[in-house]
């Protein structure tokens, strides 16, 4: 891929290469090349299926060879998808995606992948000691006027935090965003430029042991259910590589499994936790094993569900933040018909 066409700052991940590598020499070889599928992931905790399908060898069963390329954010990542450039993306469904759609860059939501399903939220509001131990902050209805730190305006963040601000009667014009990155959530709060933030792991975990902030409540509990990111297809590979395409969305459901295998008690306590907690360590720049353990853990729908309701939720208040500039259908975005086949044909999942 030419990274000067897409104007995304990438690296190969020579690491996902050779763990694909070690993971195809454990399976039988097939008589034919594996098909290349090219896929944008961050090298963070949100690509979980596809790096656990990369190492378990989900994806080499299924005859594929993934060449995972890094990118520094979502949002250039959607070039190179609607050029067919990359044909897999892991990322959330911004109004910077139905933005591109509305300009006629043909991509496809093809399912579900990480989400907030009761007891896993994985966005955790945080806000400054000083505000707790001063009585300022006591409930969600006090953080009218705060200061806010958010990712960015558009981005799944912002919908979350309307919802949990609409249970006490608020919404979002009541709060005044900050819009920081999440690494920089941590650092304003505690130099007193924020009030607040809904952030990641592991910055909340480490706020709260540094007593800079109070944890205040997970996105689970007051928008569960809700999706957090998605697989996203190029409509190239969607459409003209419709075998390779299924057998893809087989070899991730598969992963799915394999992580929520990994789930118990809020947390990666289950059976498969070990090992999912060292493939994220071997992928990713997160290497504390004991904090994989205690920090909040994003949850999944192991057959890759789309939940409908929360994309379009997201959207709409997009659209009333004036942050979707064009007409666009949110249905045009949507393609599930790879994940339901595979399902069909691995049957639906029964957690033990």
């Amino acid at each position: 891929m030419n990274a000067s066409g897409s104007g995304a700052s990438l690296r190969f991940n020579r690491r996902a290469a050779l763990a694909l590598a070690a993971a195809g020499a454990l399976a039988p070889r097939p008589a034919f090349a594996a098909d290349k599928v090219n896929i944008a992931i961050s090298n963070s905790t949100g690509d979980f299926a596809i790096l656990i399908g990369m190492k378990k060898g989900y994806f080499a069963e299924e005859n594929i060879d993934i060449n995972g390329i890094v990118f520094d954010s979502g949002g250039k990542m959607i070039a190179p998808l609607g050029s067919g450039e990359i044909d897999v993306a892991t990322g959330s469904a911004s109004a910077t995606l139905f933005n591109a759609v509305a300009r006629g860059i043909k991509i496809q939501i093809a399912c579900g992948n990480g989400n907030a399903r009761p007891g896993y939220g994985h966005q955790v509001l945080i806000v400054r000691k000083q505000h707790v131990d001063s009585g300022r902050y006591k409930t969600l209805a006090d953080l009218k006027g705060m200061t806010v730190a958010l990712p960015g305006p558009g981005t799944g963040a912002t919908s979350t935090i309307n919802q949990g601000l609409k249970t006490v009667g608020l919404s979002f014009k009541d709060i005044e965003p900050v819009y920081l990155a999440y690494p920089q959530h941590v650092t304003a709060m505690s130099n007193g430029a924020v009030d607040a933030g809904l952030t990641t792991e592991p910055a909340a975990t480490y706020a709260v042991e540094q007593k800079i902030a109070v944890e205040i409540m997970t996105n689970d509990k007051y928008y569960p259910n809700a999706d957090a990111t998605h697989i996203i297809f190029s409509a190239n590979f969607a459409e003209n590589r419709k075998d390779v395409a299924r057998r893809f969305m087989r070899g991730f459901i598969k992963a799915m499994r394999f992580y929520d295998g990994a789930l118990a008690d809020g947390g990666l306590k289950g059976a498969n936790a070990d090992e999912v907690i060292r493939i994220l360590m071997e992928f990713t720049e997160l290497k504390n094993a004991a904090l994989y353990r205690t920090m909040h853990t994003q949850g999944s729908n192991p057959d890759a569900r789309l939940n409908r309701d929360s994309l379009r939720t997201d959207f709409e208040f997009y659209k009333t933040q004036g942050w979707i500039e064009g007409a666009v259908d949110i249905d045009q975005t949507v393609n599930t018909s790879f994940a339901d086949a595979a399902l069909r044909e691995l049957g639906p999942h029964a957690r033990k």
